[in-house]
């Protein structure tokens, strides 16, 4: 597989939607997560990451910037976006961040945890659940990535995919994310997740993704990079709204 430049991906693609991307940085010492969050309606702009602490433990959440904005059902954009249970860390676009959550404290798979969710109910979109998972123990890294997502639009069957990643490679990850572009419907992510490059210190490889994104479609970014040996991680969060 060739490998991409995610800020050429990015800046090519008007809307791809909200996205992750894990891999490892260049010099392989920091398992890198980043996610954002876009959007076209009003409602859908309305957020900011913010992160909070239950038991101890940091989350980062979604957050409508104007209560009075907010319509419809709001599960579908109000969300724990990042929750840590012991050394791994869930990363996702939904509320299937705490369902994983949840199933890997019965011990369930990541897999497992996702068999009782699907895509988005927000037809005629059927917007995929994009969800990681990145395990960092011991000064050992490994990752997975998983699609939920309509049968090309059909919402009679939901396809499965989940994608796991036991050697990560410096300086390179994978990307996927919600949409292949703009469109009505939107169409839906195909494919493997994208190889793409890692690059710079968190701050550059943060400041290159948001800059890289659609001015008028970008609403929030979050960045986290945990180092491998200790454990210990260094985040970054941009907000539209401030």
């Amino acid at each position: 597989m060739e490998i991409k430049t995610l800020t050429k991906l990015l800046t090519e693609n008007e809307y791809p939607g909200r996205g992750i991307v894990v891999g490892k940085s260049e010099d392989g010492k920091s398992a890198v997560v980043a996610y954002w969050t876009m959007g076209r309606s009003a409602g859908s702009r309305n957020r900011i990451f913010v992160k909070e602490e239950e038991n101890g433990t940091e989350v980062v959440r979604t957050k409508a910037f104007d209560e009075k904005l907010i319509a419809g059902d709001p599960s579908l954009i109000i969300y724990a976006a990042m929750r840590q249970l012991g050394n791994q860390t869930i990363v996702t676009n939904g509320d299937q961040t705490d369902t994983i959550f949840e199933g890997l404290k019965k011990g369930l798979t990541f897999e497992q945890s996702l068999r009782e969710r699907k895509y988005e109910h927000d037809a005629p979109n059927y917007t995929p659940r994009i969800s990681s998972l990145l395990n960092v123990d011991s000064g050992k890294f490994d990752y997975a990535i998983s699609i939920l997502k309509s049968d090309n639009g059909n919402p009679d069957n939901t396809i499965r995919n989940t994608f796991t990643f036991d050697n990560p490679q410096n300086g390179k990850g994978h990307f996927i994310h919600t949409y292949m572009g703009n469109g009505n419907p939107l169409p839906s992510f195909e494919g493997e997740p994208e190889l793409v490059e890692v690059k710079g210190s968190i701050d550059e490889f943060a400041g290159n993704i948001w800059n890289s994104l659609n001015a008028d479609n970008k609403v929030s970014l979050f960045v986290r990079f945990i180092d491998i040996a200790t454990g210990e991680f260094k985040e970054v969060i941009f907000n539209k709204n401030n």
